[in-house]
């Protein structure tokens, strides 16, 4: 069977790995590169920290606890694989979510949600908070230990499982996908800039621009861009030792308003810079550099890390993460145009959903064995229909 994957980015990387294991031949197709786009322009989140227990929201957690434990394998198999040095860059160094006195009462009550569903979060304060992270600010009461919240270098990790994928099998073609290739009301295969490709099934995995590409397809997907910034300082020795991010994080993360909204994420990398973010705003594909966002991640950054006053920045980007309205992920063919099948609307969360999500779209294409479910993210799921209404 021979599966076309529009989009080299974490999702499509990952699903075309999927499927070449699984025995299809694989085209990975992508205008621009391999994590070209969004995955290299991310903090590498491999998060359960910020998934909720509520039903609208669970079965991300779900899918996020069971990704999270298969990056732990898939890490030692890529390096194993590439023999020559690390292929993820993977740290199981665990989260802290923070609270100011005002916010702690609400983050207790998350973190007992989520200890309901089988996520491990421990309330800490005081002094066993000030052993995990002895450099907060005296002004955070109170905490929650993550352990199971890890990092990896997304673009190399990116780029690891599409070289993986290519070891069996897998070809890469650079290109821009035109249109659909369709016979008897089914896609055959798409048009390119650089030729047509001929497929059983289409995989689009086009990240914050899958709603322009399934356009192009004959399908409707309403994933909307939402825009992130990331600020990144000099090179220091190491004064964070866990993701570390305010309870204000996960509002954002959930919230439907357009405007800018800013919380703290703080973590540091293995080559000594701190990464510091996040905003979200949906401004469409401006990419334009804006101020006010740097401004707004700086001002809480050294609110929650007093030290961070007197480090240098190297440097700030932005990328794109792709939205859906009903915050959940879009997993699986398209109700109206059959072969086609959708691996989109992770937001932020792409990177750490990428294992699963691959697991779902090879049981979708292929009818590869899974333990996950897949029907709280179909693409004709009712709450996305509702909301895109």
């Amino acid at each position: 069977m021979r599966v076309v994957v529009v989009g080299a980015g974490v999702i499509g990387a990952a699903s075309a790995l999927a499927l070449a294991r699984a025995g299809a031949e694989v085209v990975l197709v992508d205008r621009a590169g391999i994590a070209a786009e969004t995955s290299s322009r991310c903090e590498g989140n491999v998060l359960v920290s910020d998934k909720g227990a509520d039903p609208a929201v669970r079965p991300e957690a779900e899918l996020a606890i069971a990704s999270n434990a298969m990056w732990r394998s898939l890490a030692l198999e890529l390096d194993a694989e590439r023999g020559d040095g690390p292929a993820t860059e993977l740290e199981a160094k665990g989260g802290v979510v923070v609270a100011f006195p005002q916010g702690a009462a609400p983050l207790t009550a998350f973190a007992e949600g989520q200890r309901s569903i089988g996520i491990r979060a421990e309330v800490v304060d005081g002094a066993a908070l000030r052993a995990l992270e002895p450099h907060l600010s005296p002004e955070v009461e109170l905490g929650v230990h993550y352990p199971d919240d890890a990092q990896v270098q997304p673009s190399l990790a990116t780029q690891s499982l599409a070289s993986a994928a290519m070891r069996r099998g897998a070809r890469l073609v650079l290109a821009e996908v035109t249109a659909a290739r369709m016979r008897g009301g089914r896609i055959v295969g798409v048009e390119t800039t650089s030729g047509a490709i001929d497929a059983d099934a289409v995989v689009l995995c086009a990240g914050p621009w899958s709603g322009e590409a399934a356009a192009r397809l004959g399908a409707r997907l309403d994933i909307r861009p939402r825009r992130g910034m990331i600020l990144v300082t000099t090179a220091m020795r190491q004064r964070v030792f866990h993701k570390v991010y305010d309870a204000d994080y996960v509002g954002a993360v959930g919230s439907a308003d357009a405007q800018l909204q800013t919380s703290t994420v703080v973590e540091s990398t293995p080559a000594g810079t701190v990464l510091i973010g996040s905003s979200r705003e949906r401004v469409g594909f401006d990419d334009r550099p804006a101020l006010a966002p740097i401004e707004a991640i700086a001002a809480k950054a050294v609110r929650l890390f007093p030290f961070l006053a007197e480090t240098q920045l190297l440097r700030t980007y932005a990328g794109f993460r792709p939205y859906a309205p009903d915050h959940l992920p879009v997993i699986g063919e398209d109700p109206a145009v059959p072969g086609l099948f959708h691996a989109s609307g992770h937001e932020g969360a792409g990177i750490g959903l990428a294992p699963a999500t691959a697991e779902l779209i090879a049981h979708h294409v292929l009818g590869s064995a899974t333990a996950l479910d897949p029907a709280p993210f179909l693409p004709g799921r009712a709450s996305l229909a509702e909301v895109a209404a």
